[in-house]
């Protein structure tokens, strides 16, 4: 029954710089981007299905439905524009994660939250950016879609 590991298609990514989120409602957003934590897939919590019928183990069955992570920035930020950020708060959109390879996550969601740091002498202030998958455009079910890059794959 043992299956052996076999050699990955592909290759995988060597550094995270640089990883930069676009929302295609406000491309030109203004933060600067420190860390990007990219939005992920869970399938939750498994369902217990055990009867009185088995004997020695607990049987699970996966949910059906799949539940896209949150996805967070921690970036740079000109107070100036805090009126750009407040305008796209809660807006549903495409938020497209552009990784170092030229490959593309595009989930539906929106920014949840943006939260500026402490401000301390001698350090840039940052912000939290909190983004959350709607996985709605205009209303319709719309899934995450990763594209690969030209000759990436």
């Amino acid at each position: 029954m043992a299956t052996s590991r076999v050699t990955p298609v592909g290759a995988h990514l060597t550094e995270g710089f640089s990883t930069l989120v676009t929302f295609a409602a406000d491309s030109d957003i203004s933060f600067w981007e420190r860390d990007v934590t990219v939005q992920g897939l869970d399938k939750g919590d498994y369902i217990d299905i055990t009867t009185m019928h088995v004997t020695l183990y607990r049987l699970m069955a996966a949910p059906t439905l799949i539940t896209v992570t949150d996805g967070s920035i921690e970036a740079f930020y000109d107070p100036v524009v805090t009126d750009q950020i407040i305008a796209m708060i809660g807006v549903e959109t495409i938020i497209t994660y552009n990784f170092s390879n030229s490959d593309t996550w595009d989930v539906a969601g929106s920014l949840k939250s943006w939260i500026p740091g402490p401000a301390v002498a001698g350090e840039a202030p940052t912000c939290t950016i909190e983004i959350v998958a709607t996985n709605l455009v205009s209303g319709a079910e719309t899934a995450p879609n990763y594209i690969t890059a030209v000759g990436t794959d």
